[in-house]
């Protein structure tokens, strides 16, 4: 039988901005209701920290904004009210100490998500929050809001609601996309979801398997505009890591990819050293000891440039700039994040949807991306709160 219940505010999604925006709505005194499709929240959350969660990139605000590209203007009041500085302190204020390694990015000390999580739906919990999980949401019946359930169908009533479903990677941690037909039924328009922060597909040879689980680190990907310095993996029929990550919406959207394997020396430089003397030594030898390419750049610089140039020059140049030869980004559910979601025409200030007053978005549903190193959840953190917000000021204007 259908229950019908009424709320202040029901925020469906309970990651990161699902949860900001909860607390928001709480701290001010409204009875918040938190829905999750799955059994447990903050799934994503506790995946993202896994190999240490990093929280925001402690950078100037400027810099910080550029990382989001096309949606920088869209997100620069958003991120400048809750910036790196302003998430630090929030964590710390959930008892969580923290520190900034030398690339600027910044960590919890204990280095996992579960600590923080516990300690934030503590907080929510004490401000009167209440979860309900395994529900699904499938949408409106005029004003209210539906729910699947494993006691059957739910039907609430809420005062205004907050949308926070995630992109459309990783679905078996609740990010599915499926929301995307519920907003297009009610013409929302929305930008297709690509893979973002994905790994490449390549077909490595033979040779290569001896190398699956290899970083390789000291090295350059450039793809159009975008390089990054950032380490990556040779996998079974992938190439991934931060490196790969960063570069990988250039790719998707066409660019050309090469690795510079010796970035630190120009290539004269590499040319001069390739040119001493080799004797009977083996070409992997020659590049060991001339340039300390080592085994892992070496094997690249096999995979992707055979037949390998014996002029000191055009090998240097090869080096410097080798064409990583894949088949494309793996596919958009193994991507860490998604880019597309809800256009931002479709949004007034606060993050209302203009269709349906009353109807807050905030996180990965909207359209924007950017690299790992702390972006993706400052994105997350910044829009749930201030979505959050924004159903405060809608709520006591009615």
């Amino acid at each position: 039988m259908k229950q019908r219940q009424v709320w202040d505010a029901v925020v469906i999604g309970a990651g990161p901005a699902g949860l900001m925006a909860a607390g928001e709505l709480a701290s001010a005194g409204h009875s918040v209701l938190l829905v999750e499709v799955k059994p447990s929240l903050g799934r994503k959350f506790l995946m993202a920290g896994k190999s240490g969660l990093n929280l925001t990139k402690d950078e100037p605000l400027e810099r910080l904004l550029a990382q989001y590209r096309g949606a920088s203007t869209s997100l620069a009041p958003i991120i400048s009210a809750f910036d790196a500085a302003a998430i630090q302190e929030w964590a710390q204020g959930l008892g969580e100490a923290l520190f900034t390694g030398s690339t600027g990015r910044v960590f919890p000390e204990k280095m996992k998500a579960s600590p923080l999580l516990r300690a934030w739906l503590a907080r929510l919990e004490n401000q009167g929050v209440t979860w309900e999980t395994r529900w699904r949401w499938t949408g409106w019946q005029g004003d209210d809001l539906c729910f699947d359930t494993a006691h059957g169908p739910q039907q609430l009533v809420a005062r205004c609601t907050v949308l926070a479903l995630g992109g459309a990677s990783w679905a078996r941690l609740g990010s599915d996309g499926a929301w995307s037909e519920i907003l297009a039924a009610q013409e929302i328009s929305l930008a297709p979801f690509k893979p973002a922060n994905a790994g490449l597909v390549v077909d490595w040879s033979t040779h290569m398997q001896a190398l699956l689980g290899q970083p390789l680190k000291g090295v350059k990907w450039q793809a159009g505009d975008i390089c990054s310095r950032g380490e990556a993996v040779i996998s079974a029929r992938r190439l991934e890591g931060g490196g790969i990550y960063t570069v990988s919406a250039a790719v998707r959207d066409g660019a050309d990819l090469s690795v510079d394997l010796l970035p630190d020396l120009s290539e004269a430089e590499v040319a001069t050293r390739l040119a001493r003397p080799r004797g009977k030594a083996s070409l992997a030898t020659h590049l060991r000891r001339a340039v300390k390419l080592g085994v892992g750049r070496t094997a690249l610089l096999q995979e992707f440039g055979r037949p390998l140039p014996q002029e000191p020059g055009d090998l240097a140049a090869l080096i410097k700039a080798l064409p990583v030869k894949h088949a494309g980004l793996r596919p958009m559910d193994e991507a860490i994040s998604t880019a597309g979601g809800i256009l931002w025409s479709e949004l007034d200030r606060d993050l209302m949807l203009v269709k349906r007053p009353g109807t807050f978005c905030a996180g990965e549903m909207l359209d924007w991306e950017a690299p790992t190193g702390g972006y993706l959840l400052t994105a997350c953190l910044a829009t749930g709160r201030w979505a959050g917000q924004g159903a405060r000021r809608y709520l006591a204007a009615l």
